[in-house]
């Protein structure tokens, strides 16, 4: 029985090196990252970006595939209930994971159940823009502006984005009454504002920034932390006197939820030094996304409060449905 058992104990602890070795070895194929937006977008710039770095870091194949359907929730749930194995990540998103699950009676995965959230990357802040047109160059004005018409029109990317969020927010805490008129992205909400289609617009930074740049968007506030270093004019909405508007559109890396936590933490681990490159951090920042780097466990607890905030406002847009 003595033989037996040292047998077994030795059996064990090579099948539990043999694993440790199979996963020290990770990747050993190639990797694939999940974009749940058409090829073009944020996610699937962030994705690219990503798959090439991440290959050169881990000598394998990382490729990103576009899955677009439903403001996210096609691709983020495909990767919510892919096999755990350290092959399959997603790039998440405020929306994709946030806003869409609690909007949508059916999201088919729970965020905070059904995905690990391995790094958070950055974003674009939302920025509040008019038309020219209509004579206002700053909140102040546009507050007086919005209290005569009564009812302004506004564009965002889309019903369920951050831009519309934060505009009925910023509605709701003011008291200006807002007509939301959605669009399928921020070019078409761009063109809204610059044909005079509207007036308003609450969209990222990255959307506007060119029309911005041509005099044909006036920005009023944006919700980054900071102003922006190319428009140190624009004031940020929280030196306005309204810090809970600290916002950015926020993208990040998850995996299926019981992805082994050690390929989680090299993945984390990987991306962070990828981000500081100084050619990549400068590039990123330049479009207007801000990094922070997080920790596993603290994008976790970012992901907690981020449920907090916005169950409220966007539960209550599946009730309109």
């Amino acid at each position: 029985m003595k033989c037996i058992a040292v047998a077994i104990a030795a059996a064990l602890g090579a099948l539990s090196i043999g694993t440790q070795d199979a996963r020290a070895e990770w990747p050993d194929r190639p990797v694939k990252i999940i974009a749940p937006s058409a090829s073009g977008g944020a996610s699937d710039t962030f994705g690219r970006l990503l798959t090439q770095h991440l290959g050169e870091t881990f000598k394998e194949r990382f490729f990103l595939e576009n899955r677009p359907g439903a403001g996210g929730l096609v691709g983020s749930a495909a990767v919510a209930n892919a096999d755990p194995d350290g092959y399959t990540f997603l790039v998440s998103n405020v929306g994709y994971v946030v806003i869409a699950p609690l909007a949508s009676a059916k999201p088919g995965f729970d965020t905070m159940r059904d995905l690990t959230h391995v790094a958070y990357l950055g974003g674009p802040p939302i920025v509040f823009v008019v038309n020219p047109a209509i004579g206002v160059t700053n909140l102040a004005q546009f507050m007086d502006y919005a209290k005569k018409t009564g009812t302004v029109d506004y564009s965002s990317p889309g019903r369920g984005t951050l831009g519309h969020l934060v505009a009925e927010r910023f509605a709701e805490k003011t008291g200006i009454k807002v007509q939301h008129i959605p669009t399928r992205g921020g070019s078409a909400a761009v063109t809204d504002l610059i044909t005079g289609t509207v007036n308003f617009g609450s969209m990222t930074w990255t959307s506007a920034l060119g029309q911005i740049k041509a005099g044909k968007l006036v920005p009023l506030a944006v919700t980054s932390e900071r102003r922006m270093p190319e428009f140190p004019d624009v004031p940020t909405l929280k030196e306005l006197g309204y810090p809970e508007f600290v916002e950015v559109t926020w993208f990040g890396i998850a995996a299926p939820a019981a992805t082994p936590k050690d390929i989680v933490q090299k993945m984390n681990k990987a991306i962070r030094e990828t981000l500081d490159r100084p050619e990549i951090k400068d590039r990123i920042e330049r479009d207007g996304n801000e990094l922070r780097p997080m920790t596993p466990e603290e994008f976790t607890a970012f992901m907690h409060e981020e449920f907090k905030k916005w169950t409220p406002i966007a539960s209550s847009l599946r009730a309109t449905q």
